[in-house]
């Protein structure tokens, strides 16, 4: 099993860009602990991570006949990018889209996912947990049909 995990805009900032909201945790970090989850649970995961739009949709055109599904933080892309939406539904992998933050709990234009209609599901305010029940999600979905 093959997954894409993408991490959107600003990720790259995380340990020291609001950490009252994102935590101290490094994407690095988020992206150790993805890499040991997928080896424990046999899963291959290739992780990106963009602050361009239009990487991040040649990255998932890319995807189409590789992976299995895509587990994406689309970041600040969630609330604006028609597109990214447009290229997930191309590609026709299963998604499944998580934030570190409670979207729904933070200002008011954040509780507005393009993603969330043509994912599997949401998962969001876990901190980098939510990565990690991302990725359990996806491969149960994959494995047993849920």
């Amino acid at each position: 099993m093959k997954i894409l995990v993408m991490h959107g805009p600003n990720l790259n900032l995380l340990g020291t860009r609001e950490p009252s909201i994102y935590g101290n945790v490094t994407i690095k970090e988020i992206n150790s602990a993805i890499s040991a989850l997928a080896l424990e649970m046999g899963i291959e995961v290739n992780i990106v991570q963009s602050n361009s739009e239009g990487a991040l949709i040649e990255r998932i055109h890319a995807a189409i006949g590789i992976y299995d599904g895509i587990l994406i933080n689309p970041a600040a892309y969630t609330h604006t990018s028609i597109a990214i939406r447009a290229a997930l539904s191309a590609a026709a992998l299963p998604v499944v889209e998580v934030h570190l933050s409670n979207i729904h709990s933070r200002e008011e234009f954040r509780s507005r996912s393009f993603i969330a209609p043509i994912a599997l599901g949401q998962i969001s305010g876990f901190g980098p947990d939510s990565y990690l029940l991302g990725l359990r999600a996806i491969f149960n979905h994959l494995t047993k049909g849920l």
